[in-house]
């Protein structure tokens, strides 16, 4: 009846590329000591009454390694986007300039890469509860399949080829959390 039974590991390997996606997005987000635009991408700005990123409400460039700017094209905006910057957390503070608004990175002191190497620990362990319910998912497909009379040598082989995957997964996760924290703790 279930012979023809074929666990889809190219979809579950793409959604598991989403969660390691979604990890490096997080992770980039973390500032190093380093100015990077992409910092600011998960601030969201109040603006026209709906929460909008901030490289929708102005151009954010990287002048010079300690300094990002945001020329905010709406002045009526400057206000909520400097707002939404000190409220994000990430221990900045905005200097204005007209419509241009100007984020000095400090250098970054050790309680504070230690607090960031931990948000990338919590970051990664989202992404390896998401890789985990992926291989749930599978396991569950696989337990369908064999109430619907798979062989018990099929199970096994379909079981262990999603362990495999999430087992590369885990690691890719670890690896990529490991590295980022490498680069937070550098002075």
């Amino acid at each position: 009846m279930s012979d023809d039974f074929e666990l889809d590991t190219d979809d579950l390997g793409r959604r598991m590329d989403g969660a390691i996606a979604n990890l490096r997005v997080e992770l980039s987000s973390l500032r190093t000591g380093r100015a990077s635009g992409s910092m600011l991408e998960p601030v969201m700005v109040d603006a026209y009454g709906s929460m909008t990123p901030i490289n929708q409400v102005g151009t954010v460039n990287v002048p010079e390694p300690r300094m990002v700017t945001i020329n905010v094209w709406d002045k009526a905006l400057v206000g909520k986007v400097e707002k939404a910057i000190r409220e994000s957390g990430l221990g900045i503070n905005p200097q204005l300039n007209g419509t241009i608004i100007m984020l000095p990175i400090p250098e970054l002191n050790e309680e504070r890469r230690r607090e960031l190497g931990k948000v990338a620990g919590n970051y990664a362990e989202g992404a390896r509860v998401s890789v985990r319910n992926l291989r749930r998912d599978g396991m569950d497909q696989i337990k369908k399949a064999k109430n619907d009379g798979m062989s018990e040598d099929d199970q096994k082989f379909w079981e262990q080829t999603v362990q495999e995957l999430t087992d590369k997964y885990i690691k890719l996760v670890d690896e990529t959390v490991e590295t980022k924290q490498e680069e937070i703790m550098q002075v």
